[in-house]
């Protein structure tokens, strides 16, 4: 089993930067893809970033590209989405995923994860 908190969500003002975190414990050997996805109100939910914490390649919805970034620090088993430029529409809760699986880490590579209870973000205009 693997364990995953978000935190760092909130309400920012459009064009304000927020970064979220989420912290993995337990069996995080057993995973190499990380990522965040995120749903809204009314709304399918929809990947983010995603990344192969054992690799270099990211991946990022088309709505993100160059505003979002993900990392991470391996040290303390944690991922990262630093955003910026937000806008209203990124306005979602937010969860983080993780889960095994063969070569790199896209977004539709997630069908069985574990996954984080999420945190609210709420950008006004």
């Amino acid at each position: 089993q693997v364990q995953l908190v978000e935190s760092g969500g909130g309400s920012v003002q459009a064009g304000g930067s927020l970064r979220l975190s989420c912290a993995a414990s337990g069996y995080t050997y057993s995973v190499n893809c990380m990522g965040w996805f995120r749903q809204a109100p009314g709304k399918a939910r929809e990947g983010v970033a995603s990344m192969n914490t054992r690799g270099s390649t990211n991946y990022y919805a088309d709505s993100v590209k160059g505003r979002f970034t993900i990392s991470q620090d391996k040290a303390k088993n944690t991922v990262y989405l630093q955003m910026n430029s937000l806008k209203p529409e990124d306005t979602a809760m937010y969860y983080c995923a993780a889960v095994q699986y063969a070569g790199n880490c896209p977004l539709n590579g997630y069908g069985n994860s574990y996954w984080g209870q999420g945190t609210q973000v709420t950008v006004s205009s």
